[in-house]
């Protein structure tokens, strides 16, 4: 007899205001001109990005594999100063997809080292996300992934430093960082608002909401998704066994073979469509019931990309 299963479906989840308007921008580009250049992947979904390849995107690493005077299109993960110069100087227009509360991150920084602060930014090295803020000013902002990192840190003036965060961090995680650095720096100096961006801390409080319940949490989103990693290790930190998948064929049977309660999420950059189809395969398994907990509902837009 197949076993009964229930999934529980915290809401928010799948893609953020960020996110959809990167993507948005991509394809309304294709339409215009059934060609265009991205710098890195728009979003970090190997599902999105393999959608727009088809459609006629070509994603890049660096602008030297742009054409001169091709248009290129930065991804909602941001840039550094120099990426921009570099596109100025090889004649390319850009689209700047970049998401607006990453560049608030990106101000932020910029504001904090004119003043002559030393700048901690709390983040994960090699995320593009992380490089492109570092890049605005690479002499005087350190950045920090632990709070083991914060009793090593050296700074020029301690009661001139300031922090900031990448914005698709584990909220609990870094709450016990910026408590390090405030009792290693009593005059440290933050954003006036979290960095950490409402998708992410939304996602991260809906899942967290069906913890107690759930004996398997599934997340739904790519391997390099820094804010569906975050709720993998949310979930582990719990003490639930937690996987990261891309869709359903990943699904191995024995990770369900003796669980009843299933948490099913999907990280910011997602597709929501992925969601159904891990249900649909769920739901082959045996008698499947779906319960959403919605936990708040998200309102924020952004406005479309305006070419530069």
């Amino acid at each position: 007899m197949l076993r009964p299963r229930t999934v529980l479906l915290p809401s928010p989840r799948s893609f953020c205001a960020g996110v959809e308007r990167a993507i948005s921008t991509v394809e309304r580009l294709l339409n215009e001109h059934g060609q265009v250049y991205v710098r890195k992947q728009i979003v970090h979904n190997q599902h999105v990005v393999a959608d727009l390849e088809a459609r006629g995107a070509i994603f890049v690493d660096e602008l030297d594999q742009v054409p001169m005077g091709s248009t290129v299109v930065l991804s909602a993960h941001g840039v550094s100063p120099a990426v921009r110069q570099e596109a100025a100087t090889r004649n390319l227009p850009v689209v700047d997809a970049t998401c607006p509360l990453v560049a608030k991150v990106h101000l932020e920084a910029a504001r904090y080292v004119d003043r002559g602060d030393t700048t901690i930014l709390i983040g994960h090295a090699g995320h593009e996300e992380v490089e492109g803020v570092l890049g605005e000013a690479p002499e005087q902002i350190v950045l920090v992934e632990s709070v083991d990192d914060v009793g090593h840190l050296r700074v020029a003036d301690p009661s001139w430093v300031s922090y900031l965060t990448q914005t698709t961090l584990s909220v609990e995680q870094t709450a016990g960082i910026v408590a390090a650095l405030k009792a290693r720096f009593p005059d440290l100096k933050g954003p006036a608002t979290e960095d950490i961006c409402y998708a992410t801390t939304n996602r991260q409080n809906a899942l967290a909401a069906v913890l107690d319940e759930a004996q398997l949490v599934l997340v739904i989103g790519s391997a390099n998704s820094s804010n569906s990693l975050r709720l993998v290790e949310n979930a582990r930190r719990h003490g639930l066994p937690a996987y990261l998948i891309d869709r359903a064929e990943q699904i191995a049977p024995e990770w369900i073979a003796e669980v009843d309660v299933i948490g099913l999420t999907a990280g910011a950059s997602a597709p929501p469509e992925k969601v159904d189809e891990v249900i649909a395969w769920l739901a082959e398994q045996g008698p499947l019931t779906v319960v959403e907990r919605i936990l708040t509902q998200e309102t924020v837009r952004f406005r479309p990309v305006v070419p530069e």
